[in-house]
């Protein structure tokens, strides 16, 4: 009997602390994640095809948020249920067979692991798909058929995003990054997803206002920068914004400038509980924003591709970056035009090995890559590159150089004192030391980009944009735009001041017709 009372509170406290955590267990929220990422432009020729795509599935998806480890307060706080999240790198627009692909796929892995008490969209928000307007809003509305209208969803954007009506909607709670260069990446995913937590947490329900402005201004992200004013300052004001308890998250989104489609422009949103704090919230941000449309300039200095090399023959600050900007394939460009390659092996002063030093970041080539990796490093070769995809403003350019270096997806190819990097695929190749260059030492490097991501950033001695042909043409006012809304800043004259007032878009469980298709 003496034993039987020694064991008896030690399995009683076992059984308690069983019952605990099984019953926090079956307490946590359950939460999906899905999304959908990338921007496309419409100006380029290019299509993205579904093979393009990295695709996460299931507990991979969660390794692709640093937060979200195992052993992270994140982590802890729900029973996560990850569906499909696809990405891929900025392009040309999604081709209607890849996109119904992914989303039929999406929709399959909902189905099997509902129901659920939340959803954490995670998209870029300025893909554009072949035959079909606002597919982020298309997305959404297909995965509410799945997961019901009550299911709460939080969503995160990129501030170059578009928010339609028909996704500001169907989402509950919404935030996009407050920098670019998108320094706060994971950051705002994480804020996204604890905003979904405390509601759920908490037993709160959908929030009871979100408030939408839609903006008439259509500007490149070069123009827009936080680095410099007058975006630094304005998206400064967000934080304070959101301090009320009646306020949850604040955003404003610059939209995506290459996409001819009538989403596309700026936008504001709060959400929150206090309909007076949410209303004054947007109508400041966005009053702040239109105000200083005309302020906003280019990040960096700009010229025509000859004015900005001749300034970086000219300087004596090394190295000094040019942005082949046109062309960028982070911003949708094809990656892939030979125009300013081409202009700059034409220039004498680089026909010999003890020219100026230059490295040409990058240009794909997958046959020379080839045949580089076949005949290896020292040996010389000629093969063609470029103009498979965007062949608008000059086809492919013949290589006549020597292999000096081979990395995993690149090699280099010196060409008189050039040194180009030659990729097996359009992304833009950056990872100078892993191919044997010095960029410190080097007088100039020309790069397949607008605003210089912060590694290059910090690296530069001095920089300029270059205002180069291709799919992200800088000069908007030079593409063929049928579709935008009009009028719209800075391709029109605002005689009459537009309506900033507040629109307050319904719950995404309250069935009400749209009067706004953008």
């Amino acid at each position: 009997m003496k034993t039987y009372f020694l064991i008896t509170p030690f399995l009683f406290s076992l059984f308690s602390y069983t019952t605990i955590c099984n019953a926090q267990e079956k307490s946590l929220p359950r939460i999906a994640i899905a999304g959908i990422a990338t921007e496309s432009s419409t100006f380029s020729p290019a299509l993205t095809i579904r093979n393009a795509f990295r695709i996460h599935k299931g507990e991979a998806v969660l390794d692709t948020y640093p937060f979200m480890v195992p052993d992270s307060l994140v982590h802890g706080r729900a029973t996560w249920l990850p569906s499909i999240v696809a990405a891929t790198s900025p392009g040309g627009a999604v081709t209607r067979a890849a996109y119904e692909s992914l989303v039929e796929e999406t929709l399959d892995s909902l189905q099997k692991n509902g129901p659920y008490d939340g959803l954490y969209f995670d998209i870029h928000g300025a893909m554009s798909v072949v035959g079909l307007d606002d597919p982020e809003g298309d997305l959404l509305a297909r995965i509410r058929e799945v997961i019901g209208m009550e299911t709460l969803v939080s969503t995160s954007m990129d501030l170059h995003g578009n928010v339609s009506w028909e996704l500001a909607k169907n989402t509950d709670l919404i935030t996009c990054f407050r920098m670019a260069p998108h320094e706060d990446r994971y950051k705002t995913k994480k804020r996204a997803i604890e905003n979904l937590l405390d509601r759920l947490e908490n037993g709160k329900e959908k929030p009871n206002y979100k408030a939408w402005i839609p903006i008439p201004i259509l500007l490149p992200g070069e123009k827009t920068s936080t680095r410099v004013e007058p975006a630094k300052s304005l998206y400064a004001k967000i934080p304070a914004l959101t301090e009320p308890d009646g306020v949850i998250d604040a955003a404003i989104w610059i939209g995506y400038a290459w996409a001819d489609e009538p989403r596309n422009h700026g936008v504001v949103m709060v959400t929150g509980d206090n309909r007076e704090q949410v209303r004054l919230a947007a109508e400041n941000l966005a009053s702040n924003f239109w105000n200083v449309r005309s302020r906003f300039n280019f990040v960096a200095p700009v010229d025509s591709f000859n004015g900005s090399l001749e300034k970086a023959l000219a300087s004596e600050k090394h190295p000094f970056f040019i942005s082949d900007s046109g062309d960028n394939p982070t911003a949708g460009g094809a990656g892939d035009v030979t125009w300013t390659l081409k202009k700059i092996l034409e220039r004498p002063e680089f026909k010999s090995k003890n020219g100026p030093s230059l490295i040409y970041a990058s240009i794909p080539g997958p046959d020379l890559f080839n045949q580089a990796k076949a005949i290896g490093v020292g040996k010389k070769i000629t093969s063609y590159v470029g103009a498979e995809i965007d062949s608008r403003f000059a086809p492919p350019l013949k290589l006549n150089g020597f292999i000096e270096s081979i990395g995993e997806n690149a090699v280099v190819v010196r060409v008189g004192s050039v040194r180009v990097i030659v990729s097996n695929n359009r992304n833009r190749k950056t990872n100078f030391a892993d191919l044997g260059l010095k960029p410190l030492k080097t007088d100039i490097i020309v790069v397949k980009m607008g605003y210089l991501v912060p590694d290059l950033y910090n690296m530069r001695k001095d920089w300029i944009m270059a205002l180069t042909p291709g799919g992200v043409d800088q000069d908007l006012k030079s593409l063929d735009y049928k579709r935008i809304n009009r009028p719209m800043f800075p391709f029109d004259n605002h005689q009459i001041e537009p309506d900033l007032k507040a629109r307050f878009i319904p719950a995404s469980n309250e069935f009400v017709p749209s009067t706004y298709s953008h």
